[in-house]
């Protein structure tokens, strides 16, 4: 219907529609959903209100109609202007708690004590460019309150008062920066599914990265072995291959035990290590040979054989020890059993499930858990002995002299129809998944499947779920490598149905978010690193630069203003060094244009090959010009490339297995699910033989890599050998 007409020539019906657009755009940004962005050429982009509205609406705002947009905002402007506390505070050593103006705050520390606070002399400063960093900025609360000097670290209560009104929450003290790696280290990068020894199940495990971690940081004086997520998959085939997209991010895939390393394995009769070793003799072979990986048939064989051990009884030594690892993993341990057990009869996608067991608290939950008794038992028996094997590589690791150990990767999120997704259901959000804008290398963005958690009911919850995870994590870890670490400020929403282009940012409390990541890493001891490759705002690498968060720099990707390789010189300290990473090919195969080949092969490419061949050709050429300027040997690139980062400023460097090798294939096309092997790429050489763990000592292209990052200014101690004796 057309509007009436106003004095500036413009309509009754404009003025409503410019009112309704105000009022949810008003709406977006109190839940922190962005309304345009910057795209990946650094233009504005709208975003479509379908979206915005199908965004709100996921995080459980009213948007049926303008009105019902206005009173929503409304009634966030009188929660606002009422509430005392945020949900949850999480402040830095060091630093003011923000609560309400003319309140009464008091800080009940965890041994009993209770403080008084005072508003602080001066107000906070606002920060321009950024989000709210805390749920307390997101609440609209503003007034400082000094925290007293020496407040312990630690997880206590925050109470506030005004007039009748009183509020409690729970409080953490974090560290203000994360733990400090010490000196200037290398280690290793792998995929551990991918470095098979001769006793393998027909991947690699973690008795082949104790040994890895063993060799390396004793022989190579390496600081770290980075490893790819060892999340828990699917309990029953079909398993599916990438480690980024796994049922839980709680727990860890029994995919990686060694059977033989249980100890109930020696207390097992002779009997049952004959049968053990009928399933192990297959696998074996195939992992002599250049067959893609199987999971499938390395878990069928290896759940047979654990099974057979969780017959065997425990010694009262092992019995207590166990009683201790259930209580304290307690409920959430029960839950991951529980959706493994149904998963085994069911499926791994509960929302197929039968509507009775859709509820992790249901009556029909509670009669399955228990009709399934000995399924849950087993998988809870199956956490216990992968908590003991990840002890026993970190332990190996620091004998061997490693500063860090192992460094393990978080991925972003998890499958929507897995463990987490299933115990936490109400803390993610409906009807979205996470995925990233179009970029310039995936020009159609990217949908990765996976639910993103709701930022506001995640924070009502303590945030425990994270924190769970993040503690189990860094459990037996000296470092944490966050997969796109821009998770902690932002994700890119895109509602079910809908392109991925068509996704929005949602912003995260990255201070509360930070606060937990690095109280645990303090907890634990060990470094982080962010992933921040790709489209990243520059205040969220100022924000990890601050609290001491390592970033990401690549060879390929660090180009100075004209799109040259950056010099050295100029690349950051605070970061870890890498050639590439495993989303691309090894240094032989981008050398040789596989990664062009490849996806023309697949119609991945969006203009013709031959330019892709040019840009790759200039590209390698100014490589190459500088590597000679600094006088390095460009014959060798392999070694030049590395010589080159043991140059750069950066704390740590990552030297991919891969690499060492001359491994031309890429572990992971991005774009593809079937029509690639993705994370199925055992390791082998340029030739595709392959590469086993045994062969490592004495391979001929390992010094190539090795050498130029170990000696001298790339290592945090000397050394110029690889030796014969095996790992």
């Amino acid at each position: 219907m057309a509007g009436t007409g106003t004095e500036d020539g413009g309509t009754v019906g404009d003025d409503i529609v410019a009112a309704g657009t105000e009022d949810l755009n008003a709406l977006a940004a109190a839940y922190g959903v962005e309304t345009s962005y910057t795209d990946w050429r650094g233009r504005p982009a709208d975003v479509p209100e379908k979206t915005i509205k199908a965004v709100l609406g996921a995080l459980g705002a009213d948007v049926s109609s303008p009105e019902a947009v206005r009173r929503e905002r409304e009634r966030i402007d009188r929660e606002r202007r009422a509430r005392l506390l945020p949900p949850t505070a999480v402040v830095f050593a060091g630093e003011d708690l923000l609560a309400a103006d003319d309140a009464e705050v008091w800080v009940e520390l965890a041994t009993g004590e209770e403080l008084r606070l005072v508003p602080a002399e001066s107000a906070p400063p606002e920060v321009t460019g950024r989000p709210p960093a805390t749920s307390a900025e997101a609440a609209g609360l503003r007034t400082a309150y000094r925290m007293p000097p020496g407040t312990p670290l630690g997880r206590h209560r925050v109470r506030a008062r005004r007039g009748a009104r009183e509020e409690v929450a729970p409080l953490l003290v974090a560290p203000s920066r994360a733990p400090d790696p010490g000196a200037r280290g290398w280690g290793l990068m792998a995929q551990l599914y991918s470095v098979r020894s001769s006793r393998s199940w027909g991947m690699g495990d973690l008795a082949d990265l104790r040994e890895l971690a063993a060799w390396s940081g004793r022989e190579l004086d390496a600081g770290f072995v980075l490893v790819n997520p060892l999340h828990a998959g699917e309990p029953a085939p079909p398993v599916r291959p990438s480690p980024y997209l796994p049922m839980s991010r709680r727990y860890t895939s029994p995919l990686y035990l060694r059977p033989e390393d249980v100890p109930e394995y020696a207390a097992a009769g002779p009997e049952t290590r004959r049968r053990i070793e009928e399933l192990a003799a297959p696998q074996r072979a195939r992992s002599r040979t250049a067959d893609e990986i199987d999971r499938d048939a390395a878990w069928t064989a290896k759940r047979a054989a654990l099974e057979l051990l969780a017959e065997v009884p425990l010694a009262p030594d092992r019995a207590a020890a166990y009683a201790a690892f259930r209580a304290r993993e307690g409920e959430a341990l029960t839950a991951f059993a529980t959706w493994s057990a149904l998963a085994e009869e069911h499926g791994s996608h509960w929302p197929s499930w039968p509507a009775e067991l859709h509820g992790p608290g249901s009556p029909a939950v509670a009669a399955e858990r228990e009709r399934r008794a000995d399924r849950v038992e087993f998988h809870r028996r199956l956490q216990w002995w992968l908590d003991e094997q990840l002890g026993a590589v970190q332990d190996a690791a620091r004998e061997a002299g490693m500063d860090l150990g192992i460094v393990h990767d978080l991925a972003v999120g998890v499958d929507p129809g897995g463990a987490d997704a299933w115990a936490y259901q109400d803390l993610f959000a409906s009807g979205m998944s996470v995925g990233a804008p179009p970029d310039e290398f995936n020009q159609r963005g990217q949908d990765w499947g996976q639910p993103p958690w709701h930022p506001q009911r995640l924070a009502a919850a303590g945030y425990a779920p994270y924190r769970e995870m993040l503690r189990h994590v860094l459990r037996h870890a000296g470092g944490l490598r966050l997969d796109h670490a821009m998770q902690v400020f932002r994700l890119w929403w895109v509602p079910r149905g809908a392109s991925p282009a068509e996704g929005t940012y949602v912003s995260y409390p990255y201070g509360d978010l930070l606060g937990e990541l690095l109280y645990e890493a303090h907890e634990a001891g060990a470094v982080v690193i962010g992933e921040d490759l790709g489209t990243v705002a520059e205040y969220m690498r100022d924000v990890f630069a601050e609290r001491g968060v390592f970033g990401t720099s690549m060879a390929w990707f660090e180009r100075d203003e004209k799109g040259a390789p950056l010099p050295p010189e100029r690349w950051r300290e605070l970061c870890l060094a890498t050639v590439a990473t495993h989303d691309m090919p090894p240094i032989e195969g981008y050398l040789n244009g596989d990664h062009i080949a490849l996806r023309e092969r697949l119609g991945l490419l969006t203009r013709p090959a031959a330019e892709e061949y040019g840009e790759l050709a200039r590209f390698l050429g100014e490589w190459k010009e500088l590597l000679t300027t600094l006088g390095l040997d460009t014959a060798d690139m392999t070694a030049a490339l590395h010589a080159f980062l043991a140059r750069t400023p950066a704390r740590l460097i990552g030297v991919s297995l891969a690499d060492a090798v001359g491994e031309r294939r890429t572990q992971n096309q991005p774009g593809t699910t079937d029509e690639y092997p993705n994370w199925r790429i055992p390791l082998a050489d340029a030739t595709g033989d392959p590469v086993l763990l045994d062969d490592l000592p004495r391979h001929p292209r390992l010094p190539a890599a090795i050498v130029p990052v170990c000696r001298g200014e790339g290592g945090s101690r000397s050394t110029d050998r690889t030796t014969d004796e095996g790992p």
